[in-house]
């Protein structure tokens, strides 16, 4: 049943005379790009009301006001800056029916459109969420802050009550008007992310933690859900883990029976994702897979704002570590069957909303500082002049089209774990591939039982029994038809060390062949190409700067404007200051007979070739191999194959996964007004998303980042050796397994020989037994891989020095 609120988002429209549209590309409209002046410019709420669309952004860590905007989007998709933006970073968002206003991060708007502030001087911090009050629920509101602080706020006079304290030191200067909270806040962890109330109590979620190990280890203890029920309370430690969304069926307007609606909360730990259940007054956990690793950070900043959202359709709608999930609006205990992931996605997405016949997606797409995103690969490379972010107009049914579905997770990682202790529930509904490792650190042999929830309502049937040598390792596999929502486990004995990692994935539907869309760009073969370096620029420009040269011909400065206006511009001291601190770095790659190889501080990594053909430079010189273009996370390009690399401290290159395999020639992207940009096309391109300059001497290719899962199915060619001289016993490097569909093994040796096919399970080295195959002299030893099986990584060892290869080709 959908509700009121529902009705509202779908009653809203966009209204265009004939031909009147704004031009966009992939849903994405130039014109409407944010900016400020700031390290960091993400959307934090958006929200339909009084015949608009209301979106605000935030910079970093900017509890006292910045230059970030409050904008008005007509229904003719206008931009207005309102005159009353005072900035900040909030990402806060409300509707109070009583009173009828929205609440948006400072600014409370009635349905005439008079908005009106809250300044930080009488309510400072990085306001984080909004919750209904549990006493006076029509007069008034709690405001939650990222720093644990607490306040209360009347609807009509704005008067400000505060709790608890927000954690950031005054500044100096500052004038405060009201007395702040006394009572500072001892819930561990901080970068708070979610309130919510209901059952008699305020709920809070924090993501990240003051430990300096977060800058660098996922699996960092960080993080916390706390409670709130009492003035002169401080928040009551709930779960000590990483956690960002709080709600309930009631959404952003509160549950409508609050002491009843369950309340939900969404978060992770190093193991998975944690999903957290309110109800009657109980707290239950469950874990989900993870899709991306890009939001692992344990300091919370990859994250930015998931959230469970009304949009219009039976089914809610669930972000969480780059998948969008069918959330059930009725999920509780005894009643949790119905999530299921729908697709992945690349973007970074702060909020979204149901407007008209089209979901509104607010991103984090262009920061100026990239934070602790610098890697080798990138060389000298000068992060983005300006912060800018933008919205994504699409069509709900986009929602199942866009990435294949991916899944990893654990509920242990090397975990002590006591005799008959049950897990906690792991997703098993919603996947076709799925399949389970479990690995014992024990002297003894452990018994595990898996069992089974079949219809979520929380009644536990065994499914089989699991014998783990010593020391040793056993993989499950699961029928694609075998049924159940929810899996668990329990350990015969106490044991210590113990791991159980599965690994899901749909088969993936999409094809070898790149959707029209890119047909301009060049390929690997093709002379006739035109392209350069690209650099978004700085100040109150808002253009992309492009450095174009073709094969014979000068370099020459063009630049891209919100128009698609490609414009020659006559800038030589510009031109030597992109060529310079734009430049592509080159040798970043190492290509042999066996593969690619990348190496950097943490290790060596071999990848699958596209095509050889890109093993060579191209006529227009390096192309680039790492940058930026989704904030904290990076694309890589390799051998033909875009992948997506989170930062250092989400676990780096070890935790990579192939995107697409696009075997074309691209020169350089770029973020831009929420646009991927790319260069290097081919000279006489044309179409959609082919913006040529007024010149007609030069082209670039713009779309969405999200488009390039159409770009080409990703698989290769490649492995860790090719006719290699190899020592016994001595492992070889890391091949990628991770993110490919069909994956086949051929292994040759000049010498009789056992090779052992090693498997990283979690892409922290935690390595296993595949199968050992014997191969003879003058004879190939072929192999498949099942469909179910998963890894982030492969291996070999050969128990004789010999000549070996060992080649693996993903289809």
């Amino acid at each position: 049943m959908k509700s009121t609120f529902a009705a509202m988002l779908l009653a809203a429209t966009m209204t265009f005379a004939q031909g009147d549209e704004p031009r966009q590309i992939s849903g994405i409209y130039p014109h409407l790009a944010m900016f400020n002046n700031e390290g960091e410019c993400g959307t934090g709420a958006v929200v339909p009301w009084a015949d608009r669309l209301w979106v605000i952004t935030y910079g970093p860590h900017l509890p006292f006001g910045s230059s970030d905007k409050l904008y008005e989007i007509t229904p003719e998709l206008q931009q207005v800056i309102r005159p009353e933006s005072i900035g900040g970073t909030p990402a806060n968002r409300m509707i109070h029916q009583e009173s009828q206003q929205l609440l948006i991060g400072p600014y409370v708007i009635d349905a005439q459109r008079k908005v009106r502030v809250i300044p930080p001087n009488k309510m400072p911090g990085r306001l984080t969420g909004n919750a209904r009050h549990l006493t006076d629920p029509a007069n008034k509101v709690y405001y939650a802050t990222m720093e644990e602080g607490l306040y209360e706020v009347d609807v009509h006079s704005l008067a400000v009550t505060g709790f608890i304290q927000d954690g950031n030191k005054p500044k100096q200067g500052f004038s405060q008007e009201t007395s702040p909270a006394t009572l500072a806040s001892q819930l561990p962890g901080y970068h708070g992310k979610g309130l919510f109330s209901g059952h008699g109590r305020v709920v809070y979620a924090n993501n990240g933690d003051r430990d300096k190990r977060v800058l660098t280890d996922p699996a960092t203890p960080s993080g916390a859900l706390g409670e709130w029920t009492t003035p002169g309370q401080d928040w009551q430690l709930v779960r000590r883990n990483q956690f960002t969304e709080v709600t309930g069926p009631g959404g952003i307007s509160g549950n409508a029976n609050p002491e009843k609606d369950p309340i939900w909360s969404i978060g992770w730990d190093h193991r998975s994702l944690i999903l957290m259940c309110l109800h009657e007054g109980i707290w239950k956990s469950y874990r989900l897979p993870k899709s991306s690793h890009s939001y692992d950070g344990a300091h919370g900043w990859n994250t930015e704002w998931p959230r469970i959202r009304d949009i219009g359709e039976e089914d809610l709608l669930m972000t969480m570590h780059g998948t969008f999930w069918k959330f059930p609006r009725a999920f509780a205990p005894g009643s949790s069957q119905g999530i299921a992931p729908r697709s992945n996605y690349l973007k970074v997405i702060g909020d979204f909303t149901r407007w008209g016949d089209r979901l509104v997606l607010g991103c984090d797409d262009t920061a100026n500082k990239e934070f602790l995103n610098v890697r080798k690969a990138k060389g000298h490379l000068a992060g983005p002049g300006k912060s800018q972010s933008n919205l994504w107009f699409v069509k709900p049914d986009k929602l199942d089209q866009i990435g294949p579905v991916i899944g990893r997770g654990a509920v242990w990682v090397e975990d002590s774990v006591k005799a008959g202790e049950l897990s906690e529930p792991y997703l098993f509904s919603g996947y076709k591939q799925r399949s389970l490792h479990l690995v014992s650190g024990s002297d003894q042999e452990q018994v595990i039982a898996i069992k089974v929830d079949l219809k979520g309502d929380g009644q536990w049937q065994e499914k089989q029994t699991v014998k783990i040598p010593a020391k040793g390792s056993q993989w499950i596999s699961f029928a694609s038809d075998e049924p159940g929502v929810w899996l668990a486990l329990q350990s015969s004995a106490d044991a210590e060390k113990l791991s159980a990692i599965f690994h899901y994935r749909n088969d993936d539907a999409s094809i070898a062949e790149a959707a029209s869309m890119f047909d301009g760009l060049a390929g690997a073969e093709d002379q006739a190409v035109t392209g350069g370096v690209l650099h978004a620029r700085g100040a109150e420009f808002k253009n992309l700067r492009f450095i174009s040269a073709s094969p014979g011909q000068a370099e020459a400065v063009y630049d891209l404007g919100s128009a698609f206006d490609l414009v020659a511009q006559d800038d030589k001291e510009g031109l030597a200051w992109t060529s310079k601190n734009a430049a592509i770095p080159e040798g970043v790659l190492e290509h042999d007979a066996a593969s690619i190889l990348y190496v950097d501080d943490k290790g060596r990594w071999r990848l699958p070739r596209g095509t050889a053909a890109l093993d060579q430079v191209g006529p227009l010189g390096a192309e680039r191999v790492c940058r930026e273009v989704c904030t904290e996370r990076d694309l890589f390009n390799a051998g033909g194959t875009f992948f997506e690399l989170p930062a250092e401290n989400a676990g780096g290159f070890a935790k990579v996964r192939p995107v697409t395999t696009h075997n074309r020639r691209i020169k350089d992207y770029a973020s831009y007004r929420g646009l991927l940009v790319m260069s290097g096309v081919k000279a006489d391109a044309a179409g959609e998303h082919i913006v040529r300059s007024t010149d007609g001497k030069t082209a670039l290719w713009v779309g969405a980042v999200d488009d390039l899962w159409q770009f080409g199915k990703p698989r290769g060619e490649g492995g860790p050796w090719k006719d290699s001289a190899v020592t016994a016993d001595v492992p070889s490097d890391p091949y990628l397994f991770t993110g490919y569909d069909q994956k086949h093994l051929t292994l040759t040796s000049d010498k009789p020989a056992k090779i052992r096919i090693e498997a990283d399970i979690t892409g922290t080295g935690m390595w296993v037994t595949y199968q050992e195959f014997e191969v003879k002299p003058g004879s190939e030893t072929k192999h498949t891989f099942p469909s179910s099986y998963g890894a982030y990584w492969l291996r070999c060892i050969s128990d004789t020095a010999a000549t070996v290869s060992a080649q693996l080709r993903y289809e």
